[in-house]
């Protein structure tokens, strides 16, 4: 049974731990006028992940579903949840509208671009393009302004079954391990590091986030920009590109 913790108010963070990956995936339902949920996850999670949301609203009355990038456990179940939500409408880049949910989707996708905002009644919604970031060029980042959370997909991500937000910077050294750990394997270059990298996480570090909702492993709890500035060091690091770091 999917675990449910509210880490921050109204904030739900929906956890599936998969034993086999060693991983866990996480989803995120925001309660409000128009709930939302971000990551729709695998299609064949959703049973799992609709009792889930039950637990905490009606499923029908979701009306927003979003998530980073095209990716099956970002959007696999997108059309699950249209059956389950009349009303529901996907919501990710204008990219990913264009190139991906334009034919994926059973029902026409909203287009965000920068700056774009999505209002669920009490919660604000700035939409934030970050191509090739985790990864995709369709890749963007959502983040809700009235309580500083960034939904921030891969970035941050953690094997093992974390706790469900932790306020400890050990989140950037668990990182750091995941990575290394992939690239010896055939998920290497799992985060691509590129010339726009350090600008793309300096844009997500303005909005000086508190808390960040983290796909894998723990959400954090914190000062969220200084985390996200932290992070190009050691995506830079990992991936050996410190020539193309020093274009930036």
């Amino acid at each position: 049974m999917a675990d449910i913790h509210e880490i921050a108010p109204d904030v739900f963070r929906i956890s599936v731990f998969v034993k086999e990956f060693d991983l866990q995936f996480n989803h995120f339902l925001v309660r409000d006028e128009e709930p939302l949920l971000y990551h729709a996850g695998m299609r064949r999670m959703f049973p799992e992940l609709h009792e889930a949301v039950a637990r905490v609203i009606d499923p029908k009355t979701l009306r927003w579903i979003s998530w980073s990038h095209f990716e099956v456990d970002e959007c696999g179940g997108l059309n699950h949840w249209l059956q389950a939500a009349p009303n529901a409408v996907p919501a990710c880049s204008v990219v990913g509208a264009m190139v991906n949910l334009s034919d994926f989707s059973d029902r026409p996708p909203q287009g965000l671009a920068k700056g774009d905002v999505l209002e669920t009644g009490k919660y604000r919604f700035r939409f934030q393009p970050t191509p090739h970031l985790p990864h995709g060029w369709d890749a963007g980042a959502l983040f809700e302004e009235s309580q500083g959370i960034l939904f921030c997909s891969d970035l941050f991500h953690q094997t093992g079954e974390r706790e469900a937000v932790t306020e400890s910077d050990e989140v950037l050294g668990r990182t750091r391990d995941a990575m290394i750990h992939y690239q010896a394997g055939p998920l290497m270059e799992y985060l691509p590091y590129t010339r726009h990298t350090r600008r793309l996480l300096g844009e997500l570090a303005a909005f000086e986030p508190k808390t960040l909702a983290i796909m894998h492993g723990s959400s954090y709890t914190g000062d969220g920009g200084k985390l996200l500035r932290e992070l190009d060091p050691v995506l830079s690091e990992v991936y050996g590109t410190e020539g193309v770091q020093g274009s930036n």
